[in-house]
């Protein structure tokens, strides 16, 4: 027996202890009401359900807009591209549903499923008896290669989006880029998201195929304190994000609205941008302390705009023409130059570091995930990263992989993911 779409179920079974168990998960809230009902803000949500133990904290699965984009940023991380395929809509359809169904239970936590001894069993067990939502959040975005001809969909692409183009410095690696669909499952555990990607691969070995993976991690104690993460060049990260809390600074610069000329469908969803960036860390290791802070135009320890001395202090470009201050070519000065106040850089950034091991020349293979949410993929990402291209930290730096994405609209009442985008298509 399959479960209905709009219970966002786990089960397919129909056996009297599946019953029990989803009576217990009605129980629990994770049908229609109570997790499903209102569309909480994931900042509310998780201040409401505060909880001294981290594994307990849930953050909403439903919603206008997706979560994972706005949402705190938990410690660990997994980026996974795939091929769909399904050979038409209808296939299509079946594989967003499923999608649904599985992030709904997984982000929301509950008993884990036992079978049959004689059968594999339904989960991996890697939780345990209980999968704890532990703060798990999985966005789901699509690829411009999903638009082609197989579902019929080319007419509803998203205009800004194509395959990840190379920009001068990059060195891209085909077998690490693009993807019809990008899962981004961020939990507070490493195990959390680890079974979350092993639970989806296992119920849709026939509907998508894994296309390449990264791992990610931020510092303890930037989550643990809420502070701007460091990362493994040692300067902090992210110091000028727009605040996510602020709704109308939100609309504007991260979910696509009226303002943007969009297809209706799109309306709620975000331009995702992933760029796999390896660093040359025994180079940038050896590099003088006062040559690393003019290449980022910031003090290292306490992240301040050189000459100032908070890190959120105003640089005042204005008043330093000529870099004296902070260099011109500084990767802080060319991201966001304030020519017309903040946010010259019109995206959220949202980024992880990576650890792989070792290249083929014996290196240290780590680096960033840099991922970064926008409204408009143009005047975000593209533009951003159009003031960056020749600045002296590419000598340190090397883009590989990634892709643009675009982020759904989020999951409302009954619906699914993909559900407008599907209904468009008619």
């Amino acid at each position: 027996m399959t479960e209905q779409v709009n219970n966002h179920t786990l089960s397919a079974s129909g056996s009297q202890p599946d019953r029990q168990r989803r009576n217990l998960l009605r129980g629990a809230g994770l049908f229609g009401g109570g997790v499903l009902a209102g569309a909480v803000g994931a900042g509310g949500w998780l201040k409401l359900q505060a909880s001294p133990d981290p594994a307990a904290q849930r953050v909403p699965f439903a919603g206008v807009h997706q979560a994972g984009v706005t949402t705190p940023t938990p410690q660990e991380a997994i980026f996974i591209a795939f091929d769909v395929l399904a050979r038409d809509r209808k296939g299509l359809q079946e594989t967003l549903q499923l999608l649904t169904r599985r992030i709904a239970f997984l982000t929301q936590g509950g008993p884990a499923l036992v079978d049959a001894p004689k059968l594999p069993p339904p989960d991996s067990g890697l939780l345990g008896d209980t999968v704890s939502p532990d703060a798990l959040t999985i966005t789901v975005a699509l690829g411009a290669s999903l638009f082609d001809g197989r579902f019929g969909l080319q007419a509803l692409r998203p205009r800004h989006l194509t395959a990840m183009p190379a920009f001068p410095n990059d060195a891209l690696d085909a077998a690490w880029c693009d993807g019809d669909l990008l899962l981004q499952c961020c939990a507070n555990s490493r195990e959390t998201v680890i079974h979350a990607v092993r639970d989806i691969i296992k119920h849709c070995p026939d509907k998508l195929a894994a296309r390449w993976k990264m791992d990610g991690f931020q510092p303890a104690a930037a989550v643990r304190h809420a502070s701007t993460p460091i990362n493994l060049f040692g300067f902090k990260d992210g110091t000028g994000n727009p605040t996510t809390s602020d709704k109308q600074q939100m609309d504007a610069l991260v979910w696509v609205g009226d303002k943007d000329q969009e297809p209706a469908w799109a309306r709620g969803g975000s331009y995702a941008v992933v760029r796999l960036i390896r660093f040359t860390m025994e180079q940038w290791d050896r590099t003088p302390l006062g040559e690393q802070q003019g290449i980022f135009g910031r003090d290292k320890h306490s992240g301040a705009p050189l000459g100032k001395k908070q890190e959120f202090d105003d640089p005042q470009f204005a008043a330093d023409p000529h870099g004296q201050q902070v260099p011109l070519d500084s990767h802080m000065r060319r991201a966001e130059p304030r020519l017309h106040g903040r946010h010259d850089a019109r995206l959220l950034r949202r980024s992880y570091s990576y650890s792989l091991g070792l290249t083929k020349s014996g290196q240290l293979d780590m680096g960033l995930v840099f991922v970064s949410f926008q409204a408009n993929l143009q005047t975000g990402f593209i533009a951003t990263q159009q003031r960056l291209n020749g600045e002296p930290l590419e000598e340190y730096i090397k883009p590989f992989g990634g892709g643009y994405f675009f982020a759904l609209p989020g999951v409302e009442g009954n619906g699914w993911l993909g559900q407008s985008l599907l209904a468009a298509a008619g």
